[in-house]
């Protein structure tokens, strides 16, 4: 999402670092760059204008002046600066009520409410199983969910909602024909405490905020069902319209928290640090994706990192443990040490490479970012390749991914008719796995560090089979 307003950052700092000193001139020149940087990306102008006088005062303090290196002291005041416009802190969601406790979740026509409310009910029914370290708080303890629409306006809003339920195993209020809004409300207040559920979701209409009669709508519901949680849900990509749509919302709702959509976009990340700046209101959740489980809590020091360029490690390892299994983890090494790795094994591993985002996606979390990225583009890099490869070994038939050597000519042309793909294609595979396999055997013969010392004494690097 932060991509463009990475990269006009990252070539400012970039002149700082190269600076053995810096003079107050210099500071103002880089801080007019950082605005326009701000504003092209979409972040409300009275924001901006707030981060700069912010910023100023202390990077042409005496410190970052005299300082050996001044640069990096001018990119680390920047950078809490970032972090406390994005609100310092992870927020959770606050569910310590009376059950059941409501979350009401509001928004513009086509923000994202309904998915978000299922991706919401799917995170708190799983509970802690299968999910990653980072969930704590809220998503820390199971508990018992229904959703209900309130969306009478939108054509099939409340059979979509009732569809997502059935999908994340989570149940929603029977839909009775014709009945309005704050009728469906009290039911499912009624039904809610007669079957004993821990959270209501109550899914509403999306409006605009000029619409006084849906506004109006929305605050009857919000005074009928009394939420712990009132959730703004609000595409990233909405842009300097941001502002007013959060301010409108949380004059009128008393907003608790914010849950943007479409992250993993191309948006330009305005929203985020606008609509948190201007309600006073945090971001509390961030949808990366389409699946129910693309759902992450937001944290401001690592989204920080990652539009500075610093990277986001945490996240990556957290990612990490989230789809690997430590029980599969440990058969592949054992695999590994008898150089017995086949093509089901690298079909896995190609899986368990898109799980965690791709290339891009891995690419974007480590620092450099933006420099890793570029040397991708200029290697002319496919992500598809990896679609390609897992449909060459899909192709293979049982036999010969555990045996890859028996794979000659009519084979590798039966292969590459059978996944699209042209016969080269099917031979660079196979090398690569060649490769990999003589590689791991060689690592077995040498040990660890004699295979490193063979490299020129580099350093193994993290999770090698050891």
């Amino acid at each position: 999402m932060f991509e463009g307003l990475s990269k006009r950052l990252g070539d400012v700092f970039d002149k700082l670092r190269g600076r053995g000193a810096l003079s107050e001139a210099d500071v103002d020149a880089a801080l007019r760059e950082v605005r326009t940087a701000l504003l092209e990306a979409d972040v409300a102008l009275p924001v901006v204008r707030q981060f700069i006088d912010g910023v100023r005062p202390k990077a042409i303090g005496a410190d970052v002046i005299r300082s050996v290196t001044p640069g990096q002291m001018v990119i680390k005041i920047v950078n809490d600066h970032l972090v406390e416009m994005l609100g310092g802190t992870v927020a959770d969601l606050d569910l310590n009520a009376i059950p059941p406790v409501v979350i009401l979740m509001v928004g513009l026509q086509g923000s994202g409410k309904t998915t978000s409310s299922a991706k919401i009910a799917y995170r708190l029914s799983q509970g802690p199983q299968g999910m990653a370290a980072e969930f704590g708080g809220t998503f820390a303890t199971k508990r018992r969910v229904m959703m209900a629409s309130l969306d009478t306006r939108r054509p099939a809003a409340q059979q979509q909602l009732k569809i997502l339920g059935e999908q994340t195993g989570v149940p929603t209020l029977p839909i009775v024909p014709l009945e309005m809004p704050l009728a469906i409300t009290r039911r499912a207040l009624e039904a809610a405490r007669r079957e004993g559920y821990d959270v209501l979701i109550l899914d509403t209409a999306g409006r605009l905020s000029i619409d006084e009669e849906l506004m109006k709508e929305v605050a009857d519901i919000s005074a009928l069902s009394k939420p712990q949680e009132t959730l703004l849900v609000a595409d990233a990509m909405t842009g300097q319209d941001a502002v007013n749509v959060a301010k409108a919302f949380n004059d009128r709702l008393a907003v608790t928290g914010i849950v943007l959509t479409r992250v993993d976009g191309d948006a330009r990340g305005g929203a985020a640090l606008s609509m948190r700046a201007v309600t006073g209101r945090p971001v509390k959740l961030i949808g990366v994706g389409e699946k129910f489980d693309a759902l992450e809590p937001f944290h401001p020091d690592r989204i920080a990192s990652r539009i500075l360029g610093m990277g986001d490690i945490v996240s990556l390892v957290e990612r990490a443990a989230e789809t690997i299994e430590k029980e599969d983890a440990e058969k592949l090494a054992a695999k590994v040490r008898k150089g017995q790795f086949d093509m089901d094994d690298l079909l896995s591993q190609l899986r368990q490479l898109r799980k965690m985002g791709g290339l891009s996606g891995l690419m974007g979390m480590l620092p450099g970012a933006m420099q890793a990225k570029a040397a991708m583009s200029k290697a002319k890099i496919d992500e598809g390749q990896l679609k390609r490869q897992e449909a060459v070994i899909l192709a293979m038939t049982p036999k010969e991914r555990r045996n890859p050597d028996i794979i000659h000519a009519s084979r590798k042309k039966r292969i590459a008719k059978g996944s699209g793909v042209q016969v080269q294609d099917v031979n660079k595979l196979l090398k690569q796995h060649a490769d990999m396999l003589k590689m791991m055997k060689r690592v077995n013969k040498l040990g660890e560090k004699g295979f490193m010392r063979s490299l020129g004494g580099m350093t193994p690097p993290p999770g090698f089979p050891r």
